[in-house]
């Protein structure tokens, strides 16, 4: 899938929750006030850290398109990451750890009456609805995607690059997740006369957000330190490498995730050793077309001429993938 396309897609899907969780926000605030509920008061702070989230996600997507410059030449990818990272952090601060202030408070305190609690309802119900066309297109993409990468849902969501659908994704789904158990605390506690529940679904709504925060942020940590390209990629490239008649062996190959759909490529090749300095130049400039034509991901490539019989070169690629070079693939030679 072409990143511009990617890209389009990303910005549309966190557009449409922006403006759904904006509206749920102010409707789960106004509710809240009037009921006393603090799982509907947690549902606020939800929702207005989900509304943050977006906004965070806009910036990511606006500030990676930038084109390379003398101080980033690799590009400005990697901010996609960053503030994806910071909108898990955001999560966390602005909704989990208001759900839980929330529910403890709630458990600790007095008993409190709760009234009105027909309008918690009611905006339990419009915000489902609302929360539902979000998160449809959050799935439609990841699904789209997921296809275009020949994928299930599972595995894209777990291997993408792109961090901006898979932050939607997983919080409009806790959103929904959080929309039914602010309904059963509502529900609870106006059966039994008892805020104990209104109070336990409030923390357990504030657990659901940490968790997904977690998730969220140890995924985009991950591709800021510099996350390998997707598997099945680096084999691919080194399939291809291997198979030209200039190389008589794939020493080592090093990939990292530059941006979505942005990969930086280091391959350490054994030439053939009859060809000359001008044939060896000659080579590295069609193996890279190639390669860049192939591959639509490859954003930077270096290609580095060196002896398979190295022992320096040699121990590097061993202590890096082992004995075996498990999940990245240069075989090394004995």
């Amino acid at each position: 899938m072409a990143g511009n396309e990617s890209g389009g897609e990303s910005t549309l899907t966190v557009l449409v929750a922006l403006a759904a969780n904006a509206a749920i926000g102010v409707l789960k605030l106004v509710a809240g006030l009037m009921t006393g509920s603090a799982a509907m008061l947690a549902e606020a702070a939800h929702s207005a850290a989900d509304t943050a989230t977006e906004g965070l996600l806009l910036t990511a997507l606006r500030r990676s398109e930038r084109e390379a410059d003398r101080r980033h030449p690799f590009g400005y990818g990697k901010e996609r990451f960053f503030w994806a990272l910071i909108a898990a952090v955001s999560i966390f601060v602005s909704g989990g750890v208001f759900a839980i202030y929330e529910g403890v408070r709630t458990l600790a305190g007095e008993e409190g009456e709760q009234t009105l609690a027909w309008l918690a309802y009611a905006v339990l119900g419009a915000s489902f609805v609302l929360e539902g066309i979000s998160w449809a297109q959050a799935v439609r993409q990841v699904r789209s995607e997921a296809r275009a990468h020949e994928q299930t849902v599972r595995q894209f969501l777990r291997a993408t690059d792109d961090p901006t659908v898979k932050t939607v994704f997983f919080e409009d789904s806790a959103a929904l997740v959080g929309l039914l158990l602010a309904f059963a605390g509502v529900g609870l506690h106006q059966l039994t006369g008892s805020a104990v529940w209104d109070g336990v679904a409030s923390l357990l709504i504030g657990l659901l957000l940490t968790g997904v925060a977690y998730v969220l942020g140890r995924a985009n940590k991950g591709l800021l330190i510099g996350r390998q390209a997707d598997p099945r990629l680096v084999y691919a490239v080194r399939d291809r490498l291997a198979a030209r008649p200039e190389v008589e062996k794939v020493v080592d190959l090093l990939t990292m995730q530059l941006g979505t759909d942005r990969v930086l490529v280091c391959a350490r090749l054994d030439f053939d050793d009859a060809l000359g300095a001008a044939d060896l130049e000659r080579a590295c400039v069609t193996i890279d077309a190639d390669l860049r034509e192939e591959f639509a991901d490859l954003d930077e490539i270096f290609l580095e001429p060196v002896p398979r019989s190295d022992p320096v070169v040699r121990e590097r690629v061993l202590r890096r993938y082992g004995p075996d070079v498990g999940s990245v693939g240069p075989s090394i030679p004995s």
